[in-house]
């Protein structure tokens, strides 16, 4: 068994190169595995998002706190709230973040593939985030 402690990690800011705006990144579990599934709790001030990205295996976010915003390729700004699940398919398209006004906290569950969790993408234009 082992137990990691609330507090026992380093929070980590959120590139400017993957977010819009000022996102906290607190890792939970296997932040540098390359086999297994990875975890963290993302925090995004008001308007902060990520850029455009897709999952080689999906991922999951579970909704914590606040209010915030997500959108798949060719689909609508969807509204989240705390409790809702979303989950992106391997290669989908997408993007997440906080409402214009209000902040949002969400755990992001993803499985690794070949090394690789993530493939970032271009920035979510102001225009983007406001449809």
């Amino acid at each position: 068994m082992d137990i990691s402690r609330a507090g026992s990690r380093s929070s980590a800011k959120g590139p400017e190169a993957w977010f819009t705006g000022t996102v906290r990144i607190d890792p939970l579990f296997n932040p540098f595995d390359a086999e297994r599934v990875q975890g963290a709790q993302v925090t995004f001030e008001p308007g902060a998002r990520t850029a455009w990205h897709t999952h080689p295996l999906g991922q999951t976010l579970l909704i914590v706190s606040g209010l915030g915003r997500v959108q798949r390729e060719g689909g609508p700004v969807e509204e989240i709230r705390p409790g809702d699940v979303v989950w992106f398919a391997p290669g989908e398209r997408h993007w997440h973040g906080a409402a214009p006004d209000v902040a949002m906290t969400h755990i992001a569950l993803q499985e690794v593939k070949d090394g690789k969790v993530v493939d970032w993408l271009e920035h979510v234009t102001d225009t983007e985030y406001g449809a």
